[in-house]
């Protein structure tokens, strides 16, 4: 009965295969792909050691446009052009891999090697999520989150390794809208510890500073440290990326909010170490795949699930009750209005038709879907629930 229950939750969620793959060219943009050293034009050989070399891949028309051809492949080794490379002492930032964006996609070279994509620059904390996760991968940078949930569907890269939550500001809700919006599945977790670093040129003095860049969860978690500073914050998409600009940029009177590591790449100086509000700063991270990983009872297990109920007393209070009623721990709810169709009437028969807010709930139990009593749960909220998705059942990360 288990095992015809597992293979019921598995099977029914959609796997993305490369069926799938084709299916997607033909909606997709045309993509060329050149050597990383060759991107845009630029002279030079490979990334720089520890990202290994790279392939780039470079939108040949509007990604909105139906293309009429798939993927064109033009390696470019070796001679070109030379380009001006900003330059930091003798940093040469240009060998590093530069983010993926929506029209400008980075695969890694084919070989036996995951490659992992991850959001922000080269010394962002989600690639030493990444790294963790997976310690030889070929780490992926992107421009956005969406950028990395579309270069794995694309099977550009293997996996995706994102944020989902902080222990000082909580939840990053851009990405529990994307897991809905995406048919990928959670193959696993990790969870990083995060100081964030104050870091400006050498020679530059903290009282010279008249301005910070970094990305605005960042400042969230270091909010009493950079009111002390009295400095202008200007927001950044990645916390590396702002240590890259204020390096490759030569900029004074800036300091960035990043990664000791980041400081390291870019040739900077950690001006104050641990800026954030809270000594034990903990973000969680998942890690994102096209298949799911097969249930198992050998390891802690936690499952992710989404779902919405009808309206009325108590539904909240019943759906919650089946995991309750056996024995299985929820470490984490989170509601989000439907974003396609957020109103919901109901009628009211003293005061005529009513709107509400209609909900998704997402929740994380203690459970792997191979065992009985997480299958029986979800089989009982099933009853009253309008729409239920497994987002994924995978191994617990226990360290830090």
């Amino acid at each position: 009965m288990a095992l015809k229950a597992v293979a019921s939750w598995v099977g029914g969620i959609r796997h993305v295969g490369r069926g799938d793959l084709e299916r997607r060219r033909s909606a997709a943009p045309n993509w060329r792909c050149v050597a990383a050293g060759r991107r845009g034009g630029g002279g030079g050989g490979g990334g720089a050691e520890g990202f290994g070399s790279g392939v780039w891949v470079e939108s040949v028309g509007d990604e909105n446009l139906l293309p009429s051809s798939s993927v064109e492949v033009e390696r470019r080794l070796g001679g070109g052009d030379a380009v001006d490379k900003p330059r930091v002492g003798s940093r040469d930032l240009s060998s590093l891999p530069k983010p993926l964006s929506l029209t400008d996609l980075s695969v890694s070279s084919h070989g036996s090697d995951v490659r992992v994509a991850y959001q922000g620059s080269p010394g962002a904390f989600s690639e030493a999520a990444a790294l963790k996760a997976y310690p030889q991968c070929v780490a992926v940078p992107c421009e956005q989150f969406e950028v990395a949930f579309k270069a794995v569907e694309l099977w550009l890269v293997d996996k995706a390794v994102l944020p989902i939550e902080n222990s000082i500001i909580g939840s990053i809700h851009r990405n529990y809208d994307l897991l809905l919006c995406h048919k990928l599945h959670i193959v696993g977790e990790v969870q990083l510890a995060v100081d964030l670093c104050l870091m400006a040129l050498p020679g530059v003095r903290r009282e010279q500073l008249v301005r910070v860049l970094s990305h605005p969860q960042a400042f969230a978690q270091c909010e009493n440290a950079i009111t002390k500073l009295r400095v202008i914050r200007e927001s950044y998409d990645d916390t590396a990326g702002a240590a890259e600009l204020v390096a490759s940029k030569g900029l004074r009177d800036a300091g960035a909010i990043a990664s000791a590591r980041a400081a390291e790449l870019y040739g900077l100086n950690i001006l104050e170490n641990k800026m954030q509000d809270m000594s034990s700063n903990i973000t969680r991270f998942l890690i994102l795949a096209r298949e799911p990983i097969l249930p198992r009872m050998d390891r802690p297990f936690k499952t992710s699930i989404v779902f919405t109920l009808e309206e009325g007393p108590g539904v909240l209070f019943k759906a919650l009750a089946v995991f309750a009623l056996r024995s299985i721990n929820l470490t984490k709810i989170e509601s989000r209005p439907r974003r396609n169709g957020p109103l919901r009437l109901v009628d009211d028969s003293n005061h005529g038709t009513a709107k509400y807010f209609d909900y998704l709930f997402y929740i994380d139990f203690e459970a792997s879907m191979a065992e009985p009593r997480a299958q029986n749960a979800l089989a009982h909220l099933q009853e009253f629930a309008t729409l239920l998705r497994v987002l994924g059942s995978y191994p617990m990360d226990t360290s830090l």
